[in-house]
């Protein structure tokens, strides 16, 4: 099973990457789940036509139980790809990154990976505070590679050097480690540039580069990936190209 985090700022464009990367591997064959990990419960929308599922945290303000099945607190999307989102408390009260934790420890009592067995497992979480919530999916194991989206603008760099730092906190625990740069790009002045120097600081790979695009726009008003919304299209290609990448590392995790 491959499984791999995808941090950034807020707003950086992190549920974009991963959803596209979630349609492009679901249409290579492979059975993906994508796990939203932020408060705003809103990742997985573009694969599920534009709709929202129920986040596992509405669910449990909603009922005096916790769910007993998995579809309670989930939906399928585009390519069949298993959507669930984490939420957060109640605006003003309460941790988000609890309900990551609480989240991660449900569907550990769901059996989710043994139900499903999926080939792939995609989070989308938000990097502007690496806090010990917003850290389990590299903290605890349940991812082992992570992808950090970034623009060339001052405060998403930032936060790449936050969230690259707080990857190597645990370098010594064979844990999550970082295993490239995408470069989500927003058209700033000398943005490649800015983007090359923080991966030499940070000793990482640029993997990709995806433009600023009226499909991904356009699609993401339907309510869908470009990859399902224009698959012909010069930024489908490239998610495609990536997902392709990145399953090669599925090959090496066997040999690791």
């Amino acid at each position: 099973m491959l499984k791999i985090a995808l941090y950034g700022k807020g707003g950086i464009g992190k549920s974009t990457m991963t959803a596209n990367l979630a349609a492009a591997m679901a249409t290579q064959g492979h059975r993906v789940i994508q796990i939203g990990c932020d408060p705003k419960a809103d990742s997985t929308m573009t694969l599920l036509g534009g709709q929202a599922v129920t986040s596992v945290m509405d669910y449990l303000r909603q009922h005096d139980e916790a769910p007993t099945d998995l579809s309670q607190i989930s939906a399928r999307g585009f390519g069949n790809v298993l959507c669930l989102e984490t939420g957060g408390p109640t605006p003003g009260l309460g941790c988000a990154g609890r309900g990551i934790i609480t989240t991660f420890q449900l569907l550990q009592e769901l059996r989710l990976f043994e139900e499903v067995k999926p080939d792939i497992v995609l989070y989308d979480v938000l990097g502007d505070v690496v806090c010990g919530g917003f850290a389990a999916p590299i903290r605890e194991g349940y991812a082992r590679h992570v992808l950090i989206v970034t623009s060339g603008e001052k405060m998403a760099l930032y936060a790449a050097r936050n969230i690259a730092s707080a990857v190597a906190n645990f370098a010594d625990r064979a844990y999550a480690s970082v295993h490239g740069i995408i470069l989500n790009k927003r058209n700033v002045p000398d943005e490649r540039q800015k983007v090359e120097a923080f991966a030499r600081e940070a000793k990482l790979a640029i993997l990709t580069e995806v433009p600023r695009s009226d499909d991904i726009s356009r699609c993401e008003d339907l309510g869908m990936t470009v990859v399902e919304g224009a698959p012909d299209s010069a930024c489908a290609r490239i998610f495609q190209d990536l997902a392709r990448d990145l399953w090669a590392l599925q090959h090496e995790d066997c040999h690791a």
